[in-house]
Formats: structure tokens, C-alpha cells, sequence
């Protein structure tokens, strides 16, 4: 599987996500009402990655991540709305690598790369 088979994914295309963080997104070992976990952002982040690329895939095709590297920089309120983007960076053969950050209102919440590769659906592991 190389590059040519998907020719729809390219550098540049990016993907977006909003939410609002509730109290299942949030902890609050450190008290209060919470703040949005790092994991939440990950998801996010993983999910705004995802999207862009997914409808230039054929229907039993998909993309895994495989590794992350985010810092969580800022805390976000439960109640509190944030965004998420994605900007693919590099296509090497199936393996992709992506910019992401998370911005409430005020800033930038969380910032780094993802790494997702292309699988067909049901192969993973083989």
C-alpha cells in the first residue's frame, strides 16, 4: 500500500472538531468542579486527525494512531467550549504524521503531533 493508492491524502489537509467540556471530560483530583483531562484533548485530537483524511479512503479502509506526542498547556473549565485542528504534515507510503492543537476562548490548551497510519478495516494486528 503506497501513497499513490489514496491520492486524495496530501500535506495540507486539516480537520477541525469543537466541544465543550463536561463533568465526564473533566477530573478533579486537584478539586473544584474539573478541567478537561489531557486524554480528552488526545481523543479529540486523534478524531480532528482522522476526519480529514477518512473521505479519501475507501469504505473498508481507515487510519490507527500509533504515536502521540502532545503537551497539555493549559487548564479548561467544565462548561468551557474548546477547538481542535489538524494539519496533515507528511505522507510517507501509509504512514502519516499531523500537527494538532486544542485553543479555548483564551489559548492554546494543548499543542504537538499525532501519527496515524493507514489500515484496512478488520487487519489490524496481522
Amino acid at each position: 500500500m503506497s501513497a499513490a493508492s489514496f491520492p486524495g491524502i496530501r500535506p495540507g489537509l486539516s480537520g477541525e472538531r469543537r466541544a465543550t467540556v463536561t463533568p465526564a471530560m473533566a477530573t478533579t483530583h486537584a478539586g473544584g468542579p474539573g478541567v478537561l483531562m489531557a486524554a480528552w484533548i488526545i481523543v479529540e485530537m486523534e478524531l480532528a486527525a482522522q476526519d480529514s483524511t477518512q473521505r479519501f479512503l475507501p469504505d473498508d479502509h481507515t487510519t490507527v494512531g500509533y504515536e502521540i506526542c502532545v503537551r497539555h498547556r493549559r487548564p479548561t473549565p467544565v462548561g468551557e467550549a474548546f477547538a481542535v485542528s489538524s494539519e496533515l504534515l507528511e505522507v510517507d507510503g501509509r504512514r502519516l504524521l499531523f500537527r494538532v492543537e486544542a485553543r479555548n476562548a483564551r489559548e492554546v490548551i494543548g499543542e504537538g503531533t499525532l501519527r496515524r497510519t493507514i489500515v484496512r478495516r478488520g487487519q489490524l494486528g496481522t
